[in-house]
């Protein structure tokens, strides 16, 4: 029989009662899915139920074939190695001694002679070499992703269950991953917001608290469909509120007609025309009549603002974000940072950085890359003044503002509005309240105190409060902006920075993020080592 995997009528709750999943019908055959959505949507807790470490409270799962899951997150043994992902620490010592003849002949009956070739071969996949017995407590975060990663495809299941596999990991490791990707022949369920790596995928489902839906093709091919939907919920708005005029107008109409006939009777009874009782029952036939027609009139209006309610909320959640700021007047040609010569660290005879010489003027866009290790963070903080150069100088010649992953400039303790009160003191209320519902913190959000924020919510906040004062700082200084956002807040930071018209300094992985807040130069720090 085929590798499948089939959800039916599937639903789960999170311990607080809120509904993750709400009677979910999905397939999956041998064929790359991403899997997105909102944080918190249940994504993770999806690809759990499938892998059979969670049950659903009503629906089922059927699962033909083999899966494997790899974790965001997992508890390493202080003993393990890499080796120890492929369970083959005694496999690989029996082909040690066998090579240097010493294995016993049992030993000698079992021995699989290419094994270490074809670990190494996995491992070179996604980037690694020569660390098959290195300690996983002494790989960075991306390494020990990919080496997990390799140790799944090296056992060749029907099913890649994958939970953000290129998060932490530096341009070259997320490159590693979706080549290998792009050669999996196999089933695969991708949870991610990487949208490079979504672009090599065979479909896209979109989960939310009330369906999961199935968007056939890649990235780009959901994008287009959401584009057209986009366009659908506009037109039934516009039809919709087009209808409720009529209704209205018919109903104004109507209301005259019926006016001016009940004055005629009115004054033709006053006359003595008409009998009393015919009069009478003239009378309320028109007051029957105009009340149905009332009723009916009241009717199609009511359905016809359900359609127009339905449509604006479809648009919300279709809608890209956008946003205009005030302009930081910082004109082109003015230096903005120069770094001459400098030498950093965090140990004055081993800097990370050495004789570095660098400068931005004007509202430049430029890239920190290079792989992890290289000193990008190390940068960051020398330029915000966490960090003193041990040799050479560093000087910022205008007002900035620093975002690290934290987003640590937001007293978290206090509310987003407390927030922006404190760093643009000049704002009135007015002023301040529309400048974070340019950012969707509309009303009551904007009182949410900072601690109780999602990553996306936090990030947006940061750039809220910053970006949105009467004088926003010409430079702007961020590491690693987007990780662990989800592809909605990721966009509504894009669209934020790129109103932006100050200087921008950036460390980031992610290629599709650069390119949305259109970079204009790159400073590849592997130079300065």
């Amino acid at each position: 029989m085929p590798a499948s995997i089939t959800l039916s009528h599937l639903t789960l709750s999170a311990p607080d009662g809120r509904v993750l999943l709400s009677n979910i019908d999905l397939n999956f055959g041998p064929e790359r899915t991403g899997l997105v959505g909102r944080n918190g949507v249940g994504k993770t807790t999806l690809l759990s139920l499938i892998a059979g470490h969670r049950a659903p409270q009503s629906g089922a799962v059927s699962v033909q074939g083999r899966v494997a899951m790899l974790h965001q997150t997992v508890q390493v043994q202080p003993d393990a190695c890499v080796v120890d992902l492929f369970g083959a620490r005694q496999a690989l010592a029996a082909l040690r001694r066998a090579e240097q003849g010493v294995a016993s002949t049992e030993e000698l009956a079992d021995i699989d002679w290419t094994l270490d070739t074809r670990i190494a071969s996995a491992l070179a996949d996604v980037g690694l070499n020569d660390v098959l017995d290195a300690p996983l407590t002494m790989l960075s975060g991306g390494q020990a992703t990919g080496a997990r990663l390799a140790a799944l495809t090296f056992a060749q299941p029907d099913f890649l269950l994958l939970d953000e596999p290129t998060n932490n990991l530096d341009r070259a490791g997320r490159l590693a991953v979706i080549d290998l990707l792009a050669g999996w022949r196999h089933g695969a369920i991708i949870v991610s917001h990487d949208r490079a790596l979504l672009e090599t995928m065979d479909a896209i489902v979109e989960l939310t608290s009330l369906e999961a839906r199935r968007y056939g093709g890649n990235w780009s091919a959901y994008r287009a469909r959401k584009a057209v939907e986009l366009s659908a919920a506009r037109h039934d708005l516009a039809d919709a509120e087009k209808r409720v005029a009529e209704i209205d107008r018919n109903a104004r109409e109507a209301n005259e007609r019926k006016a001016r006939k009940d004055g005629a009777g009115a004054r033709k009874g006053a006359k003595g025309d008409l009998p009393r009782i015919a009069a009478g029952l003239r009378k309320d036939r028109s007051e029957d009549s105009g009340g149905e027609n009332a009723r009916l009139a009241e009717r199609r209006r009511t359905q016809a603002l359900e359609l127009a309610t339905a449509a604006r909320q479809r648009i919300e959640v279709l809608q890209p974000f956008s946003v205009q700021l005030p302009s930081t007047q910082l004109p082109a040609g003015r230096m903005v940072l120069r770094i001459e010569a400098a030498d950093a660290g965090y140990a004055a005879e081993t800097p990370i950085l050495r004789g570095l010489t660098f400068a931005i003027s004007g509202p430049e866009r430029v890239a920190i890359t290079g792989p992890n290790g290289a000193g990008k963070t190390t940068l960051l903080k020398l330029v915000s003044g966490e960090l003193s150069a041990a040799r050479g100088s560093v000087e910022v010649m205008t007002r900035f503002a620093m975002f690290d992953q934290a987003v640590s400039l937001l007293d978290a303790s206090a509310s987003i509005l407390d927030n922006f009160r404190r760093i643009n003191p000049e704002a009135n209320e007015n002023a301040r309240r529309a400048a974070l519902a340019r950012f969707m913190f509309r009303a009551d959000a904007a009182l949410q105190i900072v601690a109780s924020l999602s990553g996306g919510q936090l990030l947006r906040a940061g750039l809220a409060c910053v970006l949105g004062g009467p004088t926003p700082p010409p430079l702007l200084i961020l590491d690693e902006p987007t990780n662990h956002l989800d592809i909605e807040s990721m966009e509504a930071v894009e669209a934020g920075l790129r109103a932006y018209d100050g200087a921008l300094l950036v460390v980031s992985h992610d290629e599709a993020f650069l390119e949305a807040i259109t970079i204009t130069r790159r400073l590849d720090l592997a130079a300065w080592r």
